[in-house]
């Protein structure tokens, strides 16, 4: 696929965007803000809402808290707590199936990017009964009202209780349904529900959210003075706030500025669209496992890296706001690429993918040129030769 049609495409896209219903979720943040669910539901007349939350959270003595209240006004939980990492199409399938039979109304989905995507999916499947899953895969396939969805992110990272896509697993491969009719109708930011996580799992998802805010930013054709406002403020807070709920994971102030941060970075990048760390990081999790917020955060500065000229003028900026000093644009922006290894190291984040085998490298190539490639404005549109050079060198940490 050549660069001038994909550039064509994503102008032609740019223009039509302009005329999409874009919403955002009417959001409620702070401390203890989940016993607000109780208030939405009792407000929008919902009775029956479909729980989808880990085992651990539904455990969790806030949402034992809820489920009392709820209990008080008569409104009957059902709960699905068994969502893999990385959701399955047979999961997606087997939400949507128990959401029928129980006769629920709503979604209420509490957790990180996986419990998210399954029910976004499950909403989508709902929605469309006589599509299957993968049939929904790809821009704008859904187009029809979907049930109600309270999304309660409780890892700072995906963004998906603002965003318009769920991503789903078949076999090896990973996709994304993505629709406007996705996006939750309502976020609510505990940061109380963050506390305490594994350093490892604040790292990693904090540099997807990272990934996210820079993606948008680079946007060629999709961004707006919004998205680039959110996409600068979430760069800032997280270089602010990342490491320091790293190294305390009980900080309820970082933790609120990362919720925040995600959230804004995931509002930036349904607008603007992300890019091609993106793109190789769905083939990583699909064929290897590999962590989301683990693969963006190995490729964020591969993939700046190799961008090259094409992105200084926006990352030397983004290096600005940070206070990071240079002669030049491309000083300015090689200081921020320097950044985000630094922090990557602050947080012992590998710089490579041992696992990644050379005999997989042309397929994994191939299914991110196929993602990528004409929707996505990166600032340089890469052609399978060098996505699988890129992906190379993952593997060898240069």
């Amino acid at each position: 696929m050549n660069t001038f049609f994909c550039r064509a495409f994503q102008c032609c896209f740019a223009v039509g965007a302009h005329f999409l219903p874009w919403r955002r979720p009417k959001v409620y943040a702070g401390p203890g803000s989940l016993l607000r669910a109780a208030d939405i539901l009792r407000e929008n007349g919902l009775r029956r809402p479909f729980v989808v939350a880990s085992r651990r959270q539904c455990a969790d003595e806030h949402f034992r808290a809820l489920q009392e209240t709820l209990d008080e006004q008569d409104i009957l939980l059902s709960i699905f707590s068994a969502v893999e990492t990385d959701p399955s199409v047979e999961t997606v399938e087997r939400i949507a199936s128990q959401y029928r039979l129980d006769r629920c109304d709503c979604f209420l989905v509490i957790g990180g990017g996986s419990p998210m995507d399954a029910a976004k999916a499950a909403a989508a499947r709902l929605a469309r009964p006589e599509k299957t899953v993968p049939q929904l895969g790809g821009l704008l396939k859904v187009r029809r009202r979907v049930p109600p969805l309270i999304a309660v992110p409780t890892t700072a990272g995906t963004g998906s209780e603002t965003t318009i896509a769920a991503v789903v697993t078949d076999g090896h491969h990973k996709y994304a349904i993505s629709d406007l009719c996705l996006i939750p109708r309502y976020a609510i930011l505990d940061p109380t529900l963050s506390t305490g996580l594994p350093p490892r799992i604040t790292a990693e998802t904090g540099m997807d959210a990272l990934t996210h805010a820079v993606e948008a930013y680079l946007s060629r054709f999709y961004n707006t003075g919004m998205t680039r406002a959110l996409a600068e403020s979430a760069v800032v807070a997280i270089f602010a706030h990342l490491e320091r709920a790293y190294r305390d994971g009980m900080s309820l102030p970082d933790r609120a500025a990362m919720l925040q941060a995600s959230f804004d970075a995931g509002a930036a990048f349904t607008r603007a669209s992300v890019g091609n760390m993106h793109a190789i990081a769905h083939t990583l999790g699909g064929l290897y496992g590999v962590p989301h917020g683990l693969a963006n955060a190995v490729l964020l500065p591969l993939v700046l890296e190799d961008y090259g000229a094409a992105a200084y003028p926006r990352l030397a900026h983004l290096a600005g706001l940070l206070g990071l000093k240079g002669d030049t644009e491309e000083t300015r922006a090689k200081a921020f690429i320097a950044e985000i290894r630094a922090m990557n190291a602050h947080m012992n984040v590998p710089d490579r993918f041992d696992c990644i085998r050379d005999e997989d490298i042309p397929l994994m190539a191939r299914w991110a040129a196929q993602e990528a490639n004409p929707v996505y404005p990166v600032p340089v549109i890469y052609d399978e030769a060098r996505f699988a050079r890129v992906i190379e060198r993952a593997r060898r940490g240069v």
